[in-house]
């Protein structure tokens, strides 16, 4: 398999309206955010506004470098162990893809309004998928101790 190979991404869309950068300690789990979709993307929406929530995916384009350091302490923590960055929700990621779910309030033609989106204003948004229950809930995941 070649490590090297390049792909190609390109936005479907934008965050409009979103968290600040630089981001603080600010709790974003309930912020209204706004993904604007660009027009030729438009018709992909139809039926979405049936969903409650999606995923979204998007590229954390304020850290563009891969890491400098492949273990570390989830969210700068002293108290938790060092662990790998796959491990963690580090932006700081060999390929700066994030992933999140949220609360679809609205769709008002391509424009999405959507509650617990941790993006930034300006983040170029990859791709939107509904949340289905019968495949993305997983009742029985757990977690280390560490993250509670």
């Amino acid at each position: 398999m070649d490590s090297q190979r390049v792909l190609t991404l390109r936005p479907i869309g934008y965050v409009v309206k979103g968290r600040p950068w630089p981001t603080g300690d600010e709790p974003w789990q309930e912020n209204v955010s706004e993904i604007e979709i660009d027009a030729s993307w438009a018709e992909a929406l139809e039926g979405l506004e049936g969903f409650s929530h999606i995923w979204i995916l998007w590229w954390l384009d304020r850290f563009p470098d891969p890491p400098e350091v492949l273990r570390v302490r989830s969210g700068g923590r002293p108290n938790v162990p060092l662990v790998g960055i796959f491990a963690t929700r580090s932006p700081h990621r060999p390929n700066p893809i994030a992933l999140t779910p949220v609360r679809l309030l609205e769709r008002e033609g391509s424009r999405l309004r959507v509650v617990g989106l941790d993006a930034v204003q300006g983040t170029p948004v990859l791709d939107i998928k509904p949340y289905l229950r019968r495949g993305d809930l997983i009742a029985e995941a757990t977690g280390p101790r560490w993250m509670e």
